[in-house]
C-alpha cells in the first residue's frame, strides 16, 4: 500500500512538472500595435507564416521536419556536407527571396524630414541633427524590431486571403541623446513604442505614438548605459512631470511626426536586412 501511495505522488509531481514546461512552452499573446496610416507597410510573407497557413503565399509548403533521413553527397568542391533538404531548403529560400523582392516597396531609404542625418552601420541606424547649439542624436537597431502578431487560430483549417494578410511595421526601440556645449553629460531618454497608443487622458485630439521609457544623465558619446548614474523610471511618474519630458523632446523634433517616419525607415532597413540575410543563407546552404 505504501509503495503505491508514494508511486501516485510522484506520477502526480511528474504530471504537474510537465503541465508546467508545456505552459512555459507556449507563446504569448502580444495585442496588434495600431501604426499611423502613413507608415509604409508590406504583406506578411515570411516562412513561418506560409507554414501555419500551409503555404498560402506560394502554393508550396516544403516538409522541414521529415522525419526520413536524408541521403547524404558530396558533389561541392568546398568538401562540406550535402543533401536532399540542403537541395529542398534551397529551392525553399529562393522562392521566400522571390516573394519578398516583389512586395520590397523601395530600394532606397525613406528621408526624415528636419534636417536629419543618417548614418548606417548594418542593422543599427544613427541620426543626428544641431538645434540651436545643441546636438540631438537618436539611434536604433532593426534587430528584434518587429512586434509578435500572429493571431490565434480561430477555425482549424480555415486560411486567410493575401489581402487578410497581417502587416509587418518594424517599431524599434530607439535612444535620444541630448548634449548641450557647455555641459559635461547627456540628458538621455529611453523611447520605445507601445502596444496601444498612449493617451494622459480624456478628451486629447491626438495621443503619442510613442513613449518614454526611462531618463538619465549618461557621460557624452558613451554607448554603454552606466548603471552607477541614477535612472528615473516613467512607469510610476507624475504626468505633469512626464508631460515636460514629451515636451522637451518635441522642441528637439522628437514628436509624433518623427517617430512615425522613423517606423517608416525602420520597416524598408529591416526589410532590406531580412532579404540580404535569406541571400546569405541561401548562398552557405548551396555552398556558392
Amino acid at each position: 500500500m505504501l509503495k503505491s501511495a508514494v508511486r501516485a505522488v510522484g506520477a502526480a509531481v511528474r504530471l504537474s512538472t510537465a503541465t508546467t514546461s508545456t505552459a512555459r512552452a507556449l507563446p504569448l499573446s502580444c495585442p496588434t500595435l495600431r501604426s499611423p496610416s502613413t507608415v509604409t507597410l508590406r504583406p506578411f510573407t515570411r516562412s513561418l507564416w506560409m507554414l501555419n497557413n500551409n503555404g498560402a503565399v506560394s502554393g508550396y509548403r516544403p516538409k522541414l521536419f521529415s522525419s526520413k533521413v536524408s541521403s547524404l553527397s558530396v558533389s561541392c568542391r568546398c568538401g562540406g556536407l550535402h543533401t536532399e533538404g540542403d537541395k529542398a531548403f534551397g529551392e525553399f529560400l529562393f522562392d521566400e527571396i522571390k516573394e519578398e523582392k516583389k512586395i520590397q516597396k523601395s530600394k532606397s531609404l525613406p528621408k526624415m524630414s528636419g534636417g536629419w542625418e543618417l548614418e548606417m552601420n548594418g542593422t543599427e541606424a544613427k541620426l543626428t541633427r544641431s538645434v540651436a547649439g545643441e546636438k540631438v542624436t537618436v539611434t536604433f537597431n532593426v534587430n528584434n524590431s518587429i512586434p509578435p502578431n500572429f493571431e490565434e487560430e480561430g477555425e482549424q483549417g480555415q486560411q486567410k486571403s493575401a489581402e487578410e494578410e497581417p502587416e509587418i511595421v518594424s517599431t524599434p526601440n530607439f535612444v535620444v541623446e541630448v548634449t548641450k556645449q557647455a555641459a559635461k553629460h547627456s540628458l538621455v531618454f529611453d523611447c520605445h513604442y507601445p502596444e496601444d497608443e498612449m493617451g494622459h487622458g480624456e478628451g486629447e485630439e491626438e495621443s503619442d505614438i510613442f513613449a518614454i521609457r526611462e531618463v538619465s544623465f549618461q557621460p557624452e558619446g558613451d554607448a554603454d548605459w552606466k548603471e552607477t548614474s541614477y535612472t528615473l523610471n516613467t512607469d510610476s511618474l507624475d504626468w505633469a512631470l512626464y508631460d515636460h519630458l514629451m515636451d522637451f523632446l518635441a522642441d528637439r523634433g522628437i514628436d509624433n511626426t518623427f517617430a512615425d517616419e522613423l517606423m517608416e525607415l525602420s520597416t524598408v532597413v529591416e526589410h532590406q536586412e531580412y532579404i540580404k540575410f535569406l541571400e546569405d543563407l541561401q548562398g552557405f546552404v548551396k555552398c556558392n
